[in-house]
């Protein structure tokens, strides 16, 4: 057995598997398309194949996101180590494939362990067993689990001198306001009296640049957006028609957020656990939220969750920025 596979079977022992399953998708399901305007929740896009086409997604041209953070971190990771000091219990929320955090956890002074919090059972080990081969002395954690949800995280072997928290990425921007009051709450509560959240938020800027990187030229977010359809097919048989709908972003500038929809090309009746949903051509299914963020809106929402900036990092152009956050 090679060394990639040694640490893919330790980060399998190592799981909480606290995964959504089909009963709750359905749930789900059923009160969002109960709801005028028929919605669907984002945070079921990432399945083995939505976290694959989000991974894509990331390397397309237009999708500026991920490569201005990369570079921010790069750039800042001294101050921000420096911010966040020794002995940290990292703990990160929808950690993807873990390429941000390979930057954070190489820059922090004698970290104690590392828990990713992925809603994707398949991105939470791949990501675990890559970083575990990386950092062997790091105690990994993984948890598969709806961070939106309360959950106990597991503690580490070593004592650790702070929890942080780490949310890159601009993924508190897929919430509602009131999802993101609500997640920053918990994430202060997980985080303790002495604890830090390292968030990443993406700025409001020219709405034209916005709008390209959701809907890009190769048609990959469209894929995406699409395949939440083929995964409520798969997992709960519904019988979505995938050619039946289309993808659709913009951006609503007086919200500071992108809205994303699947419009239905035609006047249809979708069911899902026995219960018929009719569409008419025309009608936009609301699937997901990307706020954007000024310094002022960014900081009234985190004093909402009784929490307060200490430091902020931008990039050169002010397209994005880093957040760290600790109990007011």
């Amino acid at each position: 057995m090679n060394a990639a596979a040694c640490a893919l079977m330790r980060a399998r022992d190592a799981l909480t598997d606290l995964r959504p399953q089909p009963d709750d998708i359905t749930a789900d399901a059923l009160a969002g398309l109960s709801q005028t305007p028929k919605t669907l929740p984002s945070k079921y896009f990432y399945d083995a194949e939505g976290s694959r086409l989000f991974e894509a997604i990331t390397r397309e041209p237009e999708y500026y996101l991920t490569r201005t953070e990369l570079a921010l971190l790069e750039a800042r990771l001294p101050s921000i180590a420096q911010a966040i000091g020794p002995g940290a219990h990292v703990v990160e929320y929808g950690s993807g494939s873990g390429r941000k955090t390979e930057l954070l956890l190489d820059c922090l002074r004698a970290p104690v362990a590392y828990t990713p919090v992925e809603i994707s059972r398949t991105a939470v080990l791949e990501a675990t067993a890559r970083l575990s081969q990386q950092f062997p002395d790091l105690e990994m954690l993984p948890v598969c689990a709806d961070f939106t949800q309360p959950l106990s995280l597991p503690e580490s072997t070593r004592p650790a001198q702070r929890t942080v928290m780490f949310f890159p990425g601009s993924t508190l921007g897929n919430f509602t306001d009131a999802g993101a009051l609500a997640l920053l709450r918990g994430m202060r509560q997980t985080m303790g009296v002495g604890g830090c959240a390292l968030v990443g938020i993406d700025l409001d800027k020219d709405p034209a640049l916005i709008e390209a990187a959701y809907n890009d030229a190769a048609g990959v977010t469209a894929a995406f957006t699409l395949n939440l359809l083929a995964r409520l097919n798969r997992e709960i048989g519904s019988d979505f028609d995938l050619d039946a709908f289309r993808h659709r972003a913009v951006y609503v500038r007086e919200r500071l957020r992108i809205e994303t929809f699947l419009v239905s090309q035609r006047q249809q009746t979708v069911h899902v656990a026995g219960q018929p949903f009719d569409f008419a051509e025309g009608e936009p299914m609301q699937v997901e939220y990307s706020h954007k963020y000024t310094d002022a809106s960014f900081a009234a929402l985190a004093a909402k969750a009784g929490l307060k900036v200490t430091h902020g990092w931008n990039d050169a152009q002010d397209w994005f920025g880093l957040r760290l956050l600790q109990p007011a």
